[in-house]
């Protein structure tokens, strides 16, 4: 028990109690009064029914300010995903993907044999499961290449390559079938299950996203033809601008008037008669005209004369045409 020290003054006949500090140590034990009231408070608790503990606790919380618990468990709520199956293994059951029903769905192919696996994905599904509707559907575009003989070489360009579209109700059945054909690598889709057991689960394709691929096949295709169409009137203008030349190169040249006078080819083969070895003949045109030299050679097929001059006190030969000189002996 705590005591207090009675203080006697003689001016003041009255009694005052003076604070004595306690010392508190690990065995103090806390006043019976708080003890009780805890207890009373956990009794009133124990009394409350569920409703009405749940009722206290949202009055507490809507008495701090500032805070919105109501929408902040309601965003929690729907930020959590709702689980679409009751058990991981039902997940990775592929049988479970044909109650969406029809849904596009994209095969991994080989980027150089794209269209060929196509083709061979189209013919086998025909030929296996002829009552099944499925489409494949790969977008490429033609690039075309003009040779050098003029003719043009067609071949495919994919604008996806190594993807493949395929439309169908799938199954397991269907997957597997697919899976095992040859340049196929299966289907574009995300890993489901945990560390006992995964599979590559498929994904389709959403119809907003399969327009947007149309569209932009399209888009390709029309710029496609108007470039083959740019490029084939660019090579029209170039084969008639060539065409024109070569008429203009093909024309006849003119003739000159001395080999088209019938009298002038007359006189020369006239002249061609007189001329003869050693004689003395004269230069009629050209560089030595008017000079005098003696006929050293004729040719009668190629019609040149070699003719010989006294220059500068030597004797020069010259290669003269027939048409140019003349005999000065009658």
């Amino acid at each position: 028990m705590t005591q207090g020290l009675l203080q006697w003054s003689p001016c003041h006949h009255s009694l005052s109690l003076l604070p004595i500090s306690i010392p508190t140590s690990k065995h103090t034990h806390l006043p019976l009064s708080i003890s009780a009231s805890l207890e009373s408070s956990t009794q009133q608790q124990q009394q409350l029914s569920a409703r009405e503990r749940r009722q206290l606790r949202n009055e507490r919380r809507e008495s701090k300010a500032g805070t919105r618990w109501k929408e902040k468990v309601e965003e929690k709520l729907l930020e959590k995903p709702t689980q679409k199956f009751a058990h991981w293994k039902e997940e990775l059951n592929i049988n479970n993907l044909a109650r969406e029903g029809p849904q596009w769905w994209i095969v991994r192919v080989s980027r150089i044999k794209g269209q060929e696996t196509a083709q061979l994905i189209a013919r086998l599904l025909a030929r296996n499961y002829p009552h099944m509707d499925f489409k494949v559907y790969a977008p490429s575009i033609p690039d075309r290449r003009k040779l050098k003989n003029g003719t043009y070489s067609v071949k495919a360009k994919p604008l996806f390559p190594g993807c493949v579209f395929l439309r169908c109700v799938l199954d397991k059945e269907i997957h597997d079938f697919v899976t095992e054909l040859d340049g196929v690598g299966g289907f574009i889709g995300a890993k489901v299950g945990n560390t006992k057991r995964q599979i590559n689960r498929p994904r389709p394709v959403s119809e907003f996203d399969m327009e947007a691929i149309f569209a932009k096949a399209k888009e390709e295709q029309e710029k496609a033809d108007l470039a083959f169409q740019q490029e084939q009137q660019l090579s029209a203008e170039l084969k008639s601008s060539d065409a024109a030349k070569s008429t203009g190169d093909a024309k006849p040249k003119r003739r000159s008037g001395k080999a088209s006078d019938p009298l002038i080819n007359g006189s020369s083969t006239a002249k061609d008669k007189n001329l003869v070895l050693g004689s003395k003949v004269r230069v009629l045109s050209g560089t030595f005209a008017e000079y005098e030299g003696s006929l050293k050679k004729l040719n009668q097929r190629t019609k040149k004369a070699t003719v010989a001059f006294m220059l500068f006190g030597k004797e020069s030969l010259v290669d003269l045409d027939v048409s140019e000189i003349v005999s000065e002996t009658l």
